[in-house]
């Protein structure tokens, strides 16, 4: 078996690092970070402790899938609560809708909110989501392509989802389903996780509203940290090796261009000093458009690389305040009057949202560990434009933002009395060398899904494979650690 270099710590570094090991070869991670995460690190302040990542966990099979290639259970290594309301929306009339676990408690709160023929509707609906998923993870999301040919293999699976209709658009699929326009932005904003408009992105995308309205969210005893920590700390007892504090400077390859290992910055800091680490293969989990700019300059990147379309972006506030909030649920979404323009202010004029919904999760109410007594974390989320299509400064609209995000809060009953707090803006993740400046990747429009996005196997390359959400499947907790399999599953198929 190869020695494998998996460049990153992130959910799609540890998946992979998971598969290979299963695989048996020998792994290496390194990480930048002084720790396993990537974008789900940590940040501990004032007595709080915030994550810096992801907020919302579903698909936990895929974990599972991944933890017991080395040997551990996803409920061995993870202490799990399954979040019921999932969801607890809010709109600008005032009214509540919160998204239930379970079909027969949805369908209840779809009939006391919205009435008979909606409750009705979410019992094809729920059939409808179940049936594109069915189709879909097998032959599209969890499949490796080599080229747009290979959308062909699966004549039947193709044919299926025409049949579904799932080559219409999002936005209609879920208008023509249900009366009640509450429920057309519930079960169509997941579009945005896409990069996309509910009525530009194609219907199969409701897959994600299936994830994350049917099979359920959960939240880990200990944060959403926990899942990079307890997938790495499984791996490392697999015999996995992990350097920390070593971010890669290049991928070093043999005269004849095959891959070789990676030159890591090492020593301390500032001292110049670097280190070379062997092996047959390497996975680059850096964002796509990243590694090519950084790693890979001799190589003209791949066309979707070249010419992208970035998802929008988002403005985080990480906030630790003395006291809690009222009639909150773990995950809040706050949606505006305007829907339609909103998206084109994000997708199109590149300024914030006229009218913005925003996400405010509360992880303090599950996790006792993430506040002091008598306080609360806040992770407050608007989506804003990307660095490519924003015609936002910055430096002058953060304090502004802060501003309104503040008044935003005190008006819907979250406190105030802020102890600490981080803001994060485009910018700064443009320096985390997030592409874009979003850490939601390449959109999803059809030119950069499945076989037309960028490949995670670099043939002018040999032996070097990508994993992340800048390469198949594309973005999201779930597709993430497939793309972790995908790439070890190139890995098998290598023959250096």
């Amino acid at each position: 078996m190869a020695h494998v270099i998996v460049i990153g710590a992130g959910l799609a570094g540890l998946a992979a690092a998971c598969h290979l090991r299963g695989q048996g070869h020998e792994v290496t991670v390194v990480e930048k970070q002084s720790g396993p995460g990537g974008r789900g690190l940590r940040l501990e302040r004032d007595g709080f402790t915030f994550d810096t990542g992801p907020t919302v966990l579903t698909m936990i099979d895929l974990i599972d899938e991944a933890l017991r290639q080395v040997g551990v259970g996803v409920h061995d290594a993870l202490e799990l609560q399954l979040l019921d309301p999932a969801y607890r929306a809010r709109f600008a009339d005032g009214s509540t809708l919160h998204v239930r676990h379970g079909h027969e408690a949805m369908r209840a709160e779809i009939a006391r909110e919205c009435g008979s023929a909606d409750a009705a509707a979410f019992d094809d609906f729920v059939v409808w989501l179940r049936r594109l998923y069915e189709v879909e993870l097998p032959h599209f999301i969890d499949a490796n392509f080599d080229s747009p040919l290979d959308l062909a293999r699966s004549p039947r699976a193709a044919a299926r989802l025409i049949t579904l209709g799932g080559f219409g658009k999002l936005g209609p699929a879920i208008r023509k389903r249900f009366r009640d326009e509450r429920l057309h932005r519930l079960f169509s904003f997941q579009a945005m996780y896409a990069g996309l408009a509910p009525e530009q992105a194609l219907a199969i995308y409701a897959v994600i509203t299936y994830m994350d309205s049917i099979e359920g969210v959960w939240f880990p005893r200990g944060g959403m940290r926990a899942v990079p920590e307890s997938m790495a700390a499984a791996a490392a007892a697999a015999g996995v090796e992990f350097r920390y504090d070593a971010p890669v400077t290049r991928v070093l390859t043999r005269p004849d261009g095959v891959v070789a290992g990676v030159e890591i910055a090492s020593g301390a800091s500032g001292s110049g000093a670097t280190e070379r680490l062997g092996a047959e293969a390497v996975v680059c989990t850096i964002d796509v458009p990243t590694a090519y700019d950084r790693l890979l300059p001799d190589l003209t990147p791949p066309v979707a690389v070249q010419r992208p379309r970035y998802s929008p972006s988002a403005v985080v506030w990480h906030v630790g305040v003395r006291g809690a909030p009222t009639g909150a649920a773990h995950h809040n979404i706050h949606f505006g009057a305007a829907w339609e323009e909103c998206f084109d202010d994000l997708l199109t004029r590149g300024t914030r949202m006229r009218d913005p919904s925003r996400l405010v999760s509360v992880p303090s109410q599950d996790d006792a560990s993430a506040a002091p007594a008598g306080c609360s974390t806040l992770y407050v989320l608007e989506p804003v434009p990307n660095l490519a299509v924003g015609r936002i400064d910055w430096p002058s609209e953060r304090p502004r933002m802060r501003a309104e995000l503040l008044s935003f809060l005190g008006a819907n009953g979250y406190p105030t009395d802020i102890v600490t707090e981080e803001l994060v803006d485009p910018t700064d993740w443009a320096r985390a060398g997030m592409a874009g400046g979003t850490p939601f990747a390449l959109a999803h429009t059809f030119a950069q899904t499945g076989p037309f996005r960028p490949p995670n196997v670099e043939r002018r390359r040999p032996g070097l494979f990508f994993a992340g959400s800048g390469t198949v499947p594309g973005v999201g907790v779930p597709m993430v650690l497939i793309s972790g399999k995908l790439a070890a599953q190139r890995v098998a198929a290598y023959a250096p």
